[in-house]
Formats: C-alpha cells, sequence, structure tokens
C-alpha cells in the first residue's frame, strides 16, 4: 500500500497512537452498550499471488483464492467495486465462493466514478447501481468504504454532507478522508466529525508511518474501522499492533460494539503473518478463541 509510504529511518517516526479524542468518549457515554462484541479481521484482498507456499498451497488456482482465504479470515476488503460498478449477479459469483464461511464479510470501496471523478455530485445513478449491486453480497455484506482522495479538501464539505444525507442509513459506511486540512484546521475537523456523528456514519483510521495525522483516534460510532499499514515485519510493526490491542481493549471495556481491523504491509507478502501475530495477540488480550491464519511452509521465503 502506498498511502503514507516512507523511505526515512523507522525510528525517527513518532509511532505512539494519541490519546481518544473527547468526542470518541461521548460517542461511548451516548450508546447502549452491546450485547456481543463483533471481531473482523483481514486484509485488503485475496489475490496476492505471493501468499503461495504460505497461505495458499502452491498448486492452487488463482480462482480458488477466495474460497481458502474465507477460511483463514473473516473479512475482506472488496477493491474491486472501487474500480466497477457491477451487478447484483456478478457480485454474487464472489458470495457463493465463501458460502462454507457464513460469517465472512466483504466490505466494499465505493466506486472511484462517484468519489473521485464525480466527487460524489451528480452521481445519483451511479450511486443508486452501486447499491443495487450489494444484494448480491447477500449475509456476506459488511460496512462500505467511502474513500476520498487527497484533492478532496474542506472546501467540497457541502458536496461531502448533501451525499452522506443521501445514502441509506440501514447499510453501515465507514469514511476515510486524506486531504491534511480535515486534520490540522480545527474547524473543519469539527465540522466534519460531527456531520459523522450525527448522521452516524462510522470514520477510518489509517494508520500508517508517513501520516500520522491520519491516526485521528475520532470513533463517531461505535464501531471501529482500523487499516494498519506496516513495514515488512519491523520491529516496529510489532510494537504497533501491541498498542492498537491496548487501545482497542480500552474500548471493549468502554462498550465498543465492532472491530474491522484490516492489515496492510509495503510487501503485502508479508501479510498473513502480521495477522496471525495479531489475532493471537488479541486472543490474549481479551480473551476469545478467534483462529488465526492457518501459514504452511512450501518453499516460502521471508525475504
Amino acid at each position: 500500500m502506498e498511502f503514507g509510504h516512507v523511505d526515512e529511518a523507522l525510528d525517527r517516526i513518532d509511532f505512539t497512537l494519541p490519546p481518544d479524542t473527547e468526542r470518541t468518549k461521548r460517542t461511548f457515554g451516548s450508546k447502549e452498550r452491546p450485547g456481543e462484541l463483533n471481531i473482523y479481521i483481514g486484509a485488503s484482498k485475496w489475490g496476492e499471488k505471493s501468499w503461495k507456499g504460505r497461505l495458499y498451497p502452491k498448486s492452487l488456482p488463482d480462482n480458488q483464492f477466495l474460497g481458502v482465504y474465507s477460511q483463514n479470515f473473516n473479512a475482506v476488503e472488496f477493491g474491486p467495486s472501487f474500480y466497477t460498478i457491477y451487478n447484483p449477479e456478478q457480485i454474487n459469483k464472489w458470495a457463493i465462493q465463501v458460502a462454507e464461511s457464513p460469517g465472512f464479510k466483504f466490505c466494499p470501496k465505493f466506486p472511484q466514478s462517484i468519489t473521485h471523478l464525480r466527487r460524489l455530485a451528480n452521481s445519483e445513478p451511479q450511486t443508486a447501481q452501486f447499491y443495487q449491486s450489494l444484494s448480491g453480497f447477500g449475509k456476506h455484506l459488511g460496512p462500505l468504504l467511502l474513500q476520498l482522495g487527497d484533492n478532496f479538501s474542506p472546501k467540497s464539505f457541502p458536496q461531502l454532507k448533501t451525499y452522506l444525507q443521501s445514502l441509506d442509513p440501514a447499510i453501515k459506511v465507514a469514511v476515510e478522508v486524506r486531504n491534511k486540512n480535515w486534520y490540522y484546521d480545527s474547524y473543519h475537523r469539527e465540522e466534519l466529525f460531527h456531520l459523522l456523528n450525527d448522521l452516524d456514519i462510522g470514520t477510518v483510521i489509517s494508520d500508517t508511518a508517513g501520516r500520522r495525522d491520519c491516526v485521528h483516534m475520532e470513533l463517531t460510532t461505535t464501531d471501529a474501522f482500523i487499516r494498519f499499514v506496516g513495514n515488512n515485519l519491523a520491529d516496529t510493526d510489532y510494537k504497533r499492533m501491541d498498542d492498537w490491542i491496548d487501545r482497542l481493549k480500552q474500548w471493549v471495556d468502554q462498550g465498543l460494539t465492532s472491530i474491522w481491523f484490516f492489515i496492510h504491509q509495503n510487501d503485502e507478502k508479508h501479510v498473513p503473518q502480521a495477522c496471525e501475530y495479531f489475532i493471537k495477540k488479541l486472543n490474549q488480550a481479551l480473551q476469545l478463541s478467534i483462529k488465526p491464519p492457518k501459514l504452511i511452509n512450501e518453499g516460502y521465503s521471508p525475504i
């Protein structure tokens, strides 16, 4: 994942997680405590060929990756929807492949034709088509990821507000903004997160080396949607994952409803091992029994 990638020495970067914001504290205080915590952990895709010999048997055909992936993880970011708006029948072909994993969830990205080309404006037909396609996922649909480009600045707040207000509230959405002015300008930051809180729309917290402002720690719902970008299993990766587990435990104690934790790496071949570590540590911290990925070693080399 290129977003936030740096070439400088990692020991120069302060990876400390910021404290919870006052809004996050209010979010927990204003919601009913859930009866059950739902946890979803996965990667940004399932078709990574470098996982052959590590997650997938070397003899496994590419068109069978998803089925095996869903037996090792219970969620995935669904990137194909960013590039193409499919019809429900096309989507259902992916859903059928995870039928043996009934709790598995896809988290589709909003199409770039809506977020990047039209910048949310005049996109009613495309949005209707996209939402119609979601029926193809059936029970396997998770939250939608609305990812806005770096050039989508606070100047576009009016169209963001209008667009979010038009969405079906029955389908969960999490929003990721990347333009730095959303974070550094206190007025625009408050305006953005107040809107999301008011509409019961979630936030995406992106933890990546080169954009520490995106680790904003603003929860506008009791769902935590985190995109963690590691640096090829550097020592700092393990310390950062440990810190996230500590923070998630605190949030669970305060009433967190769900965790959506997606792990990326600069070199994606390291993702299965990072997920294995994270799940095992999370199990210890929260006294859970989430199955870590079943890693194999068919001539796999971490180098």
